[in-house]
């Protein structure tokens, strides 16, 4: 007998389910890592997580609503890579595609919130001065804007971006503006699921934890100060070791005296 081929409505509804039962999986898998979690988190950092987890799953039944009622499907839906019942699948095009999309979310919201400061250039006197101490360079705005630009090449920029963004909130006095500025800060940089997240021990996040129930301008002054020391330590003398600070100071000392 003659096979009769798949009707354009019912390929894709075949797309639609598969899709469906993709993101089902994920969202399972997601809430049994919550689950597990339990052992290894403490109680208001495992409320959180749950919060950032249920954030992420009305997203993707957000978007799964949104294409029924639409009635169509991803174009590349067809060439979806392996269905994986266990979401451990590293070729899932539909996490990676979500990723993707996050990052990109970041790096707008970070261009436009976080813009690097207007830096004058520097005297020679003020970039020599950047190799005496690390508070020097610091309290430069050139020196701040050069030191992350060399930060972008160890692709450790976030550790710069935070401290500025902690400066900027400390300088903010309206309740309603610091606990948004907080909640903002804590997405970017704190948080597990940030692509921007920067490196904190175990006291420092169950101290941020804590403040997070009532935000203030100093909620993350602890973190401030040990990713100040870490950039401290470990970056700032590469940088006054670095090519870029020497061809630096070379072009400033070949510069022409202003009037």
């Amino acid at each position: 007998m003659r096979r009769e081929k798949p009707t354009g409505s019912s390929q894709a509804k075949a797309q639609t389910d598969v899709i469906e039962a993709k993101i089902t999986c994920i969202l399972a898998f997601m809430v049994t890592h919550v689950v597990i979690s339990v052992q290894f988190m403490g109680s208001e950092r495992l409320e959180m997580r749950k919060k950032q987890m249920q954030v992420h799953q009305e997203a993707a039944a957000s978007v799964l609503q949104a294409r029924h009622r639409m009635g169509n499907t991803p174009t590349n839906a067809s060439n979806a890579c392996c269905f994986c019942w266990c979401c451990c699948c590293s070729c899932s095009c539909l996490t990676v595609r979500s990723e993707d999309e996050a990052v990109q979310r970041f790096e707008h919201r970070t261009d436009v919130t976080n813009n690097c400061e207007e830096s004058p250039k520097p005297t020679l006197e003020e970039a020599c001065s950047w190799s005496v101490s690390f508070e020097k360079l610091m309290k430069s705005a050139s020196g701040r804007y050069c030191f992350r630009q060399f930060l972008r090449t160890e692709f450790s920029e976030e550790n710069m971006m935070f401290w500025l963004a902690c400066e900027e909130l400390k300088k903010e006095t309206n309740k309603t503006v610091v606990e948004g500025k907080v909640r903002q800060i804590y997405e970017d940089f704190i948080s597990i699921l940030s692509p921007k997240e920067v490196s904190l021990d175990s006291r420092v996040r169950e101290v941020i934890n804590r403040n997070m129930l009532e935000p203030t301008s100093h909620t993350f002054e602890d973190a401030q100060q040990q990713i100040y020391t870490l950039m401290q330590r470990d970056s700032y003398p590469r940088f006054i070791n670095s090519t870029a600070y020497t061809e630096l100071l070379k072009s400033l000392e070949e510069a022409p005296p202003q009037p």
